[in-house]
Protein backbone atom coordinates (compact mmCIF):
# COMPACT_ATOMS: atom_id res chain seq x y z
CA UNK A 1 0.00 0.00 0.00
CA UNK A 2 0.63 3.88 -0.81
CA UNK A 3 0.21 7.00 1.55
CA UNK A 4 -3.06 6.39 0.73
CA UNK A 5 -3.05 3.53 3.45
CA UNK A 6 -6.66 3.84 5.47
CA UNK A 7 -7.52 7.20 4.04
CA UNK A 8 -11.89 7.28 3.36
CA UNK A 9 -12.92 7.94 0.01
CA UNK A 10 -16.63 8.15 -0.35
CA UNK A 11 -16.70 7.40 -4.48
CA UNK A 12 -20.79 8.26 -5.55
CA UNK A 13 -20.78 6.33 -8.92
CA UNK A 14 -24.24 4.78 -10.63
CA UNK A 15 -22.44 2.56 -13.55
CA UNK A 16 -21.58 -0.57 -11.81
CA UNK A 17 -18.78 -1.81 -13.86
CA UNK A 18 -17.01 1.80 -13.77
CA UNK A 19 -18.28 1.71 -9.90
CA UNK A 20 -16.21 -1.89 -9.27
CA UNK A 21 -13.19 -0.68 -11.35
CA UNK A 22 -12.72 2.43 -9.36
CA UNK A 23 -13.11 0.50 -5.97
CA UNK A 24 -10.58 -2.01 -7.12
CA UNK A 25 -8.41 0.94 -8.53
CA UNK A 26 -8.66 3.31 -5.28
CA UNK A 27 -8.58 -0.02 -2.73
CA UNK A 28 -4.91 -1.15 -4.62
CA UNK A 29 -3.44 1.83 -3.62
CA UNK A 30 -4.84 1.92 0.24
CA UNK A 31 -7.57 3.76 0.03
CA UNK A 32 -10.68 2.75 2.22
CA UNK A 33 -13.15 3.31 -0.27
CA UNK A 34 -17.40 3.49 0.38
CA UNK A 35 -19.27 3.52 -2.70
CA UNK A 36 -22.61 4.79 -3.56
CA UNK A 37 -24.46 5.07 -6.89
CA UNK A 38 -27.46 8.08 -6.09
CA UNK A 39 -27.15 11.58 -4.94
CA UNK A 40 -29.70 10.86 -1.74
CA UNK A 41 -26.68 8.09 -0.65
CA UNK A 42 -23.79 10.23 -1.33
CA UNK A 43 -25.33 12.56 0.85
CA UNK A 44 -26.19 10.50 3.50
CA UNK A 45 -22.85 8.97 3.59
CA UNK A 46 -21.18 12.28 3.21
CA UNK A 47 -23.21 13.68 6.14
CA UNK A 48 -22.62 10.51 8.50
CA UNK A 49 -19.39 8.91 7.55
CA UNK A 50 -15.40 10.32 7.69
CA UNK A 51 -13.78 10.56 4.24
CA UNK A 52 -10.73 12.64 3.62
CA UNK A 53 -11.96 12.82 -0.19
CA UNK A 54 -14.93 12.54 -2.50
CA UNK A 55 -15.02 11.18 -6.21
CA UNK A 56 -18.72 12.20 -7.50
CA UNK A 57 -20.13 11.34 -11.02
CA UNK A 58 -21.78 14.05 -12.41
CA UNK A 59 -25.21 12.21 -13.87
CA UNK A 60 -26.37 10.20 -11.47
CA UNK A 61 -29.98 8.73 -11.23
CA UNK A 62 -31.79 11.07 -8.84
CA UNK A 63 -29.54 14.21 -10.01
CA UNK A 64 -26.70 16.12 -10.71
CA UNK A 65 -23.55 14.73 -8.80
CA UNK A 66 -22.64 18.84 -8.88
CA UNK A 67 -25.99 19.73 -6.48
CA UNK A 68 -24.81 16.69 -4.27
CA UNK A 69 -21.15 18.97 -3.80
CA UNK A 70 -23.77 22.05 -3.37
CA UNK A 71 -25.96 20.83 -0.86
CA UNK A 72 -22.88 19.80 1.60
CA UNK A 73 -21.26 22.98 1.06
CA UNK A 74 -24.14 24.73 1.87
CA UNK A 75 -23.95 22.07 5.30
CA UNK A 76 -20.41 22.89 6.36
CA UNK A 77 -18.54 19.78 4.49
CA UNK A 78 -14.93 20.94 3.22
CA UNK A 79 -14.01 17.41 2.00
CA UNK A 80 -12.13 17.83 -1.15
CA UNK A 81 -14.36 16.56 -4.51
CA UNK A 82 -13.45 15.42 -7.57
CA UNK A 83 -16.22 15.49 -9.80
CA UNK A 84 -16.48 12.89 -13.37
CA UNK A 85 -17.89 14.04 -16.06
CA UNK A 86 -19.07 12.99 -19.52
CA UNK A 87 -19.23 16.39 -20.54
CA UNK A 88 -16.27 18.44 -21.06
CA UNK A 89 -17.08 21.52 -22.21
CA UNK A 90 -16.01 25.18 -20.26
CA UNK A 91 -20.15 25.60 -19.10
CA UNK A 92 -19.86 22.15 -17.51
CA UNK A 93 -16.21 22.53 -15.69
CA UNK A 94 -17.25 26.60 -14.71
CA UNK A 95 -20.76 24.87 -12.95
CA UNK A 96 -18.91 22.20 -11.15
CA UNK A 97 -16.50 24.35 -9.85
CA UNK A 98 -18.65 27.14 -9.01
CA UNK A 99 -21.01 24.25 -7.31
CA UNK A 100 -18.32 23.36 -4.82
CA UNK A 101 -16.00 20.67 -6.68
CA UNK A 102 -12.20 21.21 -6.11
CA UNK A 103 -11.26 19.70 -9.07
CA UNK A 104 -13.05 17.88 -12.75
CA UNK A 105 -12.28 15.27 -14.83
CA UNK A 106 -13.56 14.13 -17.87
CA UNK A 107 -14.29 10.63 -19.36
CA UNK A 108 -12.69 8.60 -20.50
CA UNK A 109 -9.84 9.29 -18.31
CA UNK A 110 -6.60 7.48 -17.75
CA UNK A 111 -6.72 5.88 -14.53
CA UNK A 112 -2.74 6.97 -13.42
CA UNK A 113 -4.14 10.79 -14.11
CA UNK A 114 -7.12 10.38 -11.65
CA UNK A 115 -4.92 8.66 -8.74
CA UNK A 116 -2.86 11.73 -9.18
CA UNK A 117 -5.66 14.28 -9.32
CA UNK A 118 -6.94 12.25 -5.88
CA UNK A 119 -3.60 12.82 -4.29
CA UNK A 120 -2.83 16.36 -5.21
CA UNK A 121 -6.42 17.25 -3.77
CA UNK A 122 -5.22 15.91 -0.11
CA UNK A 123 -2.13 16.84 -0.62
CA UNK A 124 -3.38 20.87 -1.10
CA UNK A 125 -6.34 20.07 1.73
CA UNK A 126 -3.78 19.09 3.93
CA UNK A 127 -1.45 21.83 3.10
CA UNK A 128 -4.25 24.34 3.32
CA UNK A 129 -4.39 23.98 6.64
CA UNK A 130 -7.68 22.23 6.60
CA UNK A 131 -9.49 21.79 10.20
CA UNK A 132 -10.48 18.51 9.24
CA UNK A 133 -7.75 16.28 9.01
CA UNK A 134 -8.24 12.37 8.72
CA UNK A 135 -7.28 9.63 11.16
CA UNK A 136 -7.94 6.60 9.13
CA UNK A 137 -11.56 6.07 9.13
CA UNK A 138 -11.84 9.36 12.18
CA UNK A 139 -10.93 12.74 11.80
CA UNK A 140 -9.98 15.59 14.16
CA UNK A 141 -11.41 19.07 14.25
CA UNK A 142 -8.11 21.57 14.77
CA UNK A 143 -11.25 23.94 15.87
CA UNK A 144 -12.99 21.86 18.07
CA UNK A 145 -10.22 19.48 19.32
CA UNK A 146 -12.64 16.87 18.71
CA UNK A 147 -12.10 13.54 17.52
CA UNK A 148 -15.05 11.76 15.53
CA UNK A 149 -15.09 8.10 15.13
CA UNK A 150 -17.37 6.07 13.07
CA UNK A 151 -20.08 4.68 16.16
CA UNK A 152 -18.35 6.58 19.27
CA UNK A 153 -19.11 9.44 20.54
CA UNK A 154 -16.98 12.49 19.70
CA UNK A 155 -13.97 12.70 21.90
CA UNK A 156 -12.20 16.26 23.16
CA UNK A 157 -8.74 16.53 23.82
CA UNK A 158 -6.91 19.44 24.90
CA UNK A 159 -5.24 22.22 23.00
CA UNK A 160 -2.08 20.92 23.11
CA UNK A 161 -2.36 17.07 22.50
CA UNK A 162 -5.10 18.24 19.43
CA UNK A 163 -2.20 20.24 18.54
CA UNK A 164 0.55 17.12 18.70
CA UNK A 165 -2.02 14.85 16.84
CA UNK A 166 -2.71 17.01 13.96
CA UNK A 167 1.23 17.77 13.35
CA UNK A 168 1.46 14.37 13.00
CA UNK A 169 -2.08 13.38 10.86
CA UNK A 170 -0.67 16.25 8.60
CA UNK A 171 2.11 14.16 7.32
CA UNK A 172 0.24 10.43 8.50
CA UNK A 173 3.64 8.99 6.52
CA UNK A 174 6.08 10.81 8.08
CA UNK A 175 8.13 9.43 11.18
CA UNK A 176 8.74 12.28 13.77
CA UNK A 177 11.39 12.39 16.12
CA UNK A 178 10.73 13.07 20.06
CA UNK A 179 13.09 15.71 19.50
CA UNK A 180 11.10 17.53 16.58
CA UNK A 181 7.87 17.25 18.65
CA UNK A 182 9.36 18.47 21.15
CA UNK A 183 10.99 21.72 19.73
CA UNK A 184 7.92 22.43 17.61
CA UNK A 185 5.23 22.32 20.02
CA UNK A 186 7.39 23.37 22.92
CA UNK A 187 10.37 25.47 22.06
CA UNK A 188 12.85 26.14 24.64
CA UNK A 189 11.80 23.39 26.74
CA UNK A 190 14.29 20.30 26.97
CA UNK A 191 12.68 17.70 28.23
CA UNK A 192 11.83 14.75 26.13
CA UNK A 193 9.40 13.33 28.52
CA UNK A 194 6.64 16.47 27.49
CA UNK A 195 6.70 14.38 24.00
CA UNK A 196 5.68 11.24 26.03
CA UNK A 197 2.83 12.72 28.49
CA UNK A 198 0.92 13.81 24.77
CA UNK A 199 1.24 10.46 23.60
CA UNK A 200 -0.04 8.95 26.70
CA UNK A 201 -2.78 11.25 27.06
CA UNK A 202 -3.65 10.78 23.40
CA UNK A 203 -3.53 7.13 23.71
CA UNK A 204 -5.90 7.21 26.72
CA UNK A 205 -8.48 8.94 25.24
CA UNK A 206 -8.60 7.68 21.99
CA UNK A 207 -6.43 3.93 22.15
CA UNK A 208 -2.80 2.84 21.71
CA UNK A 209 -3.31 2.92 17.79
CA UNK A 210 -4.17 6.88 17.28
CA UNK A 211 0.04 7.40 17.91
CA UNK A 212 2.16 4.65 16.21
CA UNK A 213 5.45 4.09 18.19
CA UNK A 214 8.61 3.49 15.43
CA UNK A 215 11.32 2.32 17.99
CA UNK A 216 14.30 4.14 17.98
CA UNK A 217 13.17 6.75 15.66
CA UNK A 218 9.96 8.19 17.15
CA UNK A 219 6.16 8.48 16.23
CA UNK A 220 3.48 8.65 13.52
CA UNK A 221 0.32 9.03 13.04
CA UNK A 222 -1.99 5.70 13.46
CA UNK A 223 -5.65 5.25 12.23
CA UNK A 224 -8.89 4.92 14.14
CA UNK A 225 -12.23 3.20 13.00
CA UNK A 226 -12.90 0.36 10.28
CA UNK A 227 -10.85 0.92 7.40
Amino acid sequence: MGDAAGTGLLLVEDDRELSGLLVRLFEGQGYAVQAVRDVQSGLHAALTGVHAVMVVDRRLPDGDGVDLVSRLRRQGVTTPVLVLTAHGTVRDRVEGLDGGADDYLVKPFDSAELLARVRSLLRRHLDDGAVVLPLGAARLDTTTNLVTVPGRAPVELSPAEAAFLAQLARRPTRVFSRDELRDSLAPGTRSLSLVDTYVYGIRRKLGREVVRTVRGVGYRAGELGEA
